[in-house]
């Protein structure tokens, strides 16, 4: 069963730029105004303590906005804090270990790059989405390999659980990724790299209400 909090739309993921606590959270509420339905916390670049005060104050805010928010490749910081959910990256803990750590709630998220048998392993391990990309050049990760949206179109076909694109996504290419399947883009630069965050992240959500009109 799909779960109410992955509900299409636009999945915001930070990108480590924020300088103190109070810039992150106010970046992120102004993506969630915007219409952002899911975030990330994903910061590379700080500290374990500052990683943990910052994902708290987030969790903070997501709750008040009835917004999931979800933990880049932690596990331990997810459970420290309580948060909805992980999103595991290449070579981290499988789906059945961060289940069996979390428990049945949390909202499990893998990568899998181009490859559609990964995901159905995923889905059959107990992960509750599936992200595939990158779809175009990508700031974040310009060596990610490289996917079709043809993918994205045979997953929605075949696995039981919503289907994230990322990689390059922006306003202008974004719908054609809605319409061949994804049911939500992630997104981190073409959010948190603009200078209008929100009015970014309202850009992302208009393609889904376009796409629907248009089918």
């Amino acid at each position: 069963m799909v779960r109410a909090e992955l509900a299409d739309g636009l999945y915001a993921i930070t990108d480590g730029r924020a300088r103190t606590q109070a810039d992150l959270v106010r970046r992120v509420e102004q993506a969630i105004r915007g219409g952002a339905r899911l975030v990330q916390y994903r910061d590379k670049p700080a500290s374990t303590d500052e990683r943990l005060a910052r994902a708290a104050a987030l969790l903070g805010l997501c709750r008040q906005h009835g917004v999931a928010l979800i933990i880049n490749d932690d596990i331990e910081l997810a459970a420290a804090i309580g948060a909805h959910g992980v999103h595991l990256g290449a070579g981290d803990t499988a789906v059945a270990t961060a289940r069996q750590r979390l428990g049945s709630r949390a909202i499990i998220g893998a990568p899998c790059y181009n490859r559609l048998e990964r995901a159905h392993a995923a889905v059959t391990e107990g992960a509750d989405y599936v992200a595939f990309g990158r779809f175009f050049a990508s700031h974040s990760k310009p060596e990610a390999v490289p996917a079709s949206p043809d993918l994205l179109t045979q997953a929605r076909r075949e696995l039981p659980v919503p289907v994230a694109a990322i990689g390059g996504i922006t306003p202008a290419n974004g719908a054609a990724l809605v319409a061949a399947g994804a049911n939500l883009l992630a997104v981190i630069h073409g959010v948190f790299g603009q200078p209008d965050i929100e009015a970014a992240a309202q850009a992302y959500a208009r393609l889904f209400d376009r796409v629907r009109c248009e089918t």
